[in-house]
């Protein structure tokens, strides 16, 4: 397995893994929006690759004061084996050494089970109140 900074020829593969592991592409999930992701944080956008499919991905961001995880993906059949800590562990690293010194992330109310998961790794739960307004 290979991991590697994502790039706009991974679209396809990453929307494919997305939606295998249930999670839902958004209408800002286009090639477009993720080419400009890699404008601001190419590192922190990550794919895991094995026999030139894609099977894992992480998109990190930082934004001068918090660092975020969003959209952490690995393919059902690779779960337990370490890919997502690995994933994780590299955004994280990447952060700190940017001066980042607090990770958020979101979880969709249909994906709870990961709640443990993300517990297992360090994280806990801090009771927000979410709002989103698209201006597009």
């Amino acid at each position: 397995m290979q991991v590697r900074n994502y790039g706009p020829g991974d679209f396809d593969g990453v929307i494919a893994l997305w939606q295998a592991c249930g999670l839902h592409p958004s209408r800002s999930d286009t090639p477009g929006s993720l080419a400009h992701k890699l404008e601001r944080d190419p590192d922190l956008f990550l794919v895991v690759e094995e026999a030139g499919r894609i099977v894992g991905s992480i998109i990190g961001s930082y934004d001068g004061r918090r660092g975020w995880i969003n959209r952490l993906a690995v393919a059902p059949e690779l779960r337990g084996r370490a890919v997502g800590r690995m994933l994780v562990d590299t955004v994280e690293q990447r952060l700190a050494e940017r001066g980042c010194d607090k990770v958020n992330l979101l979880i969709e109310p249909d994906n709870r089970t990961v709640i443990d998961y993300y517990d297992r790794l360090g994280y806990r739960t801090d009771e927000l109140v979410f709002m989103e307004k698209w201006l597009a």
